[in-house]
């Protein structure tokens, strides 16, 4: 075990001191021919300032969510090129694409926002709200998943 003690105190050391590498302070300063340079040690220049950084974890549901969107969206556009007519130009098969994902995306918000909601309601003719019952809100989570399946090929 003794063998073991010089080997292991580096390396304790060394994880120890690229803690303190990472939690250094970082300068900004910009040159005489205009571009910016970073530096992690003052330099003697006037104009250099002290950035503030920030680190934080990555949320991982996040890029998940972010991954699967871009997936859906790129099998949408697929899907549309696969369905298209023959005699479709290329601008016409982007614009289609293009007016797929905003619809995926607009259908996606208002799921999100269903979920969200505590009570949902409709405005009638007259601005006033409607309510609606447990079963319409159903009804209507329904409908917008069919939209997303539709336009976003999920």
């Amino acid at each position: 075990m003794m063998k073991y003690r010089l080997p292991i105190t580096i390396a304790c050391a060394a994880l120890m001191a690229s803690g303190l590498a990472v939690a250094g302070e970082i300068y900004k300063w910009t040159g005489e021919d205009g571009n910016v340079h970073y530096e992690d040690r003052p330099v003697g220049k006037t104009d250099m300032e002290h950035v503030d950084v920030v680190s934080r974890n990555t949320d991982n549901t996040v890029v998940q969510a972010r991954l699967d969107a871009d997936r859906e969206a790129r099998a949408a556009s697929r899907q549309v090129a696969s369905e298209a007519p023959p005699k479709m130009t290329r601008e016409e098969i982007r614009g289609e694409q293009q007016a797929r994902q905003e619809k995926c995306q607009q259908y996606r918000s208002q799921l999100e926002s269903f979920l969200r909601s505590q009570r949902l309601y409709k405005e009638d003719n007259a601005g006033e709200r409607e309510y609606l019952s447990e079963d319409e809100i159903m009804a209507a989570r329904s409908r917008v998943e069919g939209q997303i399946r539709e336009y976003c090929g999920a």
